[in-house]
C-alpha cells in the first residue's frame, strides 16, 4: 500500500505524478467468498474495511453495478453532524462523529474532515423552542450542542442576514462545533484502498441481478452479469436501490426512493466559515475547499430513480438561500445534480439481519447517509461478522415496523426534510 508522506509527494511531483502505484486493483470476481457486499459506496467499502481490520475476515468482495463511489457517496453535500433528538439516533451518529475525528490518520488518506461547525437557524418561536429542546437532549447524551443568540450567530457566520425586517428574521441558532464536512470521494477512495490492501476484492461495473437462496432458505450467493458468485454471507448496502436488490431475495423493505438535489455556485474566495441549515426557508449551505457554495434542501416530492430531479425545487432552494444570505444574490449557479435516497417511514435507518439467514441490510438513510459513514460501516461489519447487532444499531431493526417501536426522526432531526 502506498504510504503518503511529504517526501513521497515531493518525489512524485518531480516526476509529473506518473509513478504512483495503483490505489487498489480493479478485481475480477472469484468463484466464492466468505462475504459479498453489494454496493461500493462509503458504507459498503467501510464495512469491508472494518471486517478485515477488526474481525479478521478478508475473503470479501464488494460489488457495484457502476464505478466505486459513483452513487450517493459522490452525490451528497458532505455534511457531518450528530445533533439528533432521540437517544438511539444520538448514539449512532455521535459514534460516527467520533470515528470521523481520526479517520484520515487511520486510513493514511486525507478525507479532508473539517470541524467547521453546523449552525441550525431559528426563525420563529416554534423553532426556538424546538432547537433548545434539541440542545438539552443532546447535552444529556454527551453530544455537543449549544444555543447562540442572534448576534452570536452573526459573529459565527458573518454573511448571515440578521435584519429584523427580513422575511425570515434570525431569532438564534443551535451550534454543534464538532460537526462539519469531509471530502466524499476521498472517503470512498480511502476505505477502498485500505480494504484492498488487506485482500478485499473491489469489483466495479458488475451489476447484481439477484440474490440466490439455498433450498433451506439461506443465502447461496449472487447472480451478476459476470456470472454466479457463491457466498456464505451477503450484505446489501445499495442506497436508493436497496429495495430492488432485496426484493430478489423475497425481502420486502418499507422504503420509498426519491431524488435529493444539490447544487454548487461559481467558486469564490473563502467567505463562508461553517455549515448553516434553516428549516423555515428549507435550505442549507456551506463552502467547499474549491470555493464553491454547496447548497441543498429536501427531497423531491415524488418517488423516482431519476438522478436529475425537478427544477422548481432548485428555484425554491436558491430563493431560500438568497433570503438568508443576500450577499450571494448575484452569484451564478455552476451545476446541479441529484442522488437517489431510500427513505423509511420514520426517517431512521435499518441496519441488521433480515428474515433470510445470512442476509444483512444497511438501508433507509434517506438524506443523512454520508454523515454516518464510518459509524454505520463499523456497526454493520460487527453485525455481519458476529451475526448479531452491535449495541448501537440494535434498535435499528427491520422488525420495528412490525412492533411499532419506531425512531421517529422525521420531524425531530432538525433537518428540512
Amino acid at each position: 500500500m502506498t504510504h503518503f508522506s511529504a517526501f513521497s509527494l515531493l518525489k512524485n511531483a518531480l516526476t509529473g505524478h506518473k509513478n504512483w502505484t495503483e490505489q487498489w486493483p480493479d478485481a475480477q470476481p472469484k468463484a466464492e467468498y466468505d462475504v459479498i457486499i453489494v454496493g461500493a459506496g462509503g458504507h459498503g467499502l467501510g464495512a469491508a474495511y472494518y471486517l478485515a481490520t477488526q474481525h479478521g475476515i478478508t475473503n470479501i468482495a464488494v460489488i457495484d453495478k457502476g464505478w466505486l463511489g459513483g452513487g450517493n457517496t459522490g452525490r451528497n453535500t458532505t455534511i457531518i453532524r450528530s445533533n439528533y433528538l432521540y437517544d438511539e439516533s444520538a448514539r449512532l451518529f455521535d459514534h460516527s462523529v467520533d470515528l470521523w475525528q481520526n479517520l484520515s490518520q487511520e486510513l493514511n488518506y486525507n478525507v479532508m474532515y473539517s470541524n467547521r461547525g453546523v449552525l441550525m437557524l431559528a426563525h420563529n418561536v416554534h423553532d426556538v423552542q424546538s432547537f433548545k429542546r434539541h440542545v438539552h437532549s443532546n447535552r444529556l447524551n454527551g453530544v455537543d450542542n449549544r444555543w447562540l443568540s442572534t448576534e452570536e450567530c452573526k459573529e459565527y457566520c458573518p454573511p448571515l442576514n440578521i435584519s429584523k425586517s427580513s422575511r425570515y428574521p434570525v431569532m438564534g441558532g443551535a451550534l454543534q462545533e464538532r460537526a462539519g464536512t469531509a471530502r466524499h470521494d476521498a472517503v470512498a477512495w480511502g476505505y477502498a484502498r485500505g480494504a484492498a490492501a488487506r485482500g478485499v476484492d473491489v469489483i466495479q461495473n458488475c451489476a447484481v441481478q439477484a440474490i440466490r437462496r439455498n433450498d433451506d432458505g439461506s443465502v447461496a450467493g449472487v447472480d451478476t452479469d459476470k456470472g454466479f458468485i457463491k457466498a456464505k454471507k451477503v450484505a446489501v448496502s445499495a442506497s436508493g436501490h436497496n429495495s430492488m436488490v432485496m426484493a430478489t431475495a423475497g425481502v420486502r423493505l418499507p422504503l420509498e426512493s426519491m431524488p435529493l438535489q444539490a447544487l454548487v455556485s461559481e467558486p469564490v474566495k473563502p467567505v463562508f466559515p461553517c455549515v448553516v441549515m434553516s428549516n423555515a426557508v428549507h435550505a442549507y449551505c456551506s463552502q467547499s475547499d474549491k470555493g464553491e457554495l454547496v447548497i441543498g434542501s429536501g427531497t423531491d416530492q415524488y418517488v423516482s430513480y431519476g438522478q436529475r430531479g425537478g427544477l422548481p425545487l432548485i428555484e425554491h432552494t436558491v430563493s431560500a438561500i438568497s433570503e438568508v444570505f443576500p450577499i450571494f444574490n448575484r452569484m451564478r449557479m455552476l451545476r446541479k445534480w441529484a442522488g437517489i435516497t431510500d427513505n423509511t417511514p420514520d426517517r431512521s435507518p435499518i441496519i441488521g439481519k433480515t428474515p433470510v439467514p445470512n442476509l444483512y441490510v444497511n438501508c433507509g438513510w434517506g438524506t443523512g447517509g454520508f454523515k454516518a459513514t464510518p459509524g454505520s460501516a463499523h456497526v454493520f461489519a460487527w453485525t455481519i461478522a458476529k451475526d448479531e447487532p452491535h449495541p448501537i444499531n440494535a434498535p435499528f431493526t427491520l422488525d420495528r415496523f412490525r412492533t411499532g417501536r419506531l425512531i421517529d426522526e422525521a420531524a425531530a432531526a432538525a433537518v428540512a426534510h
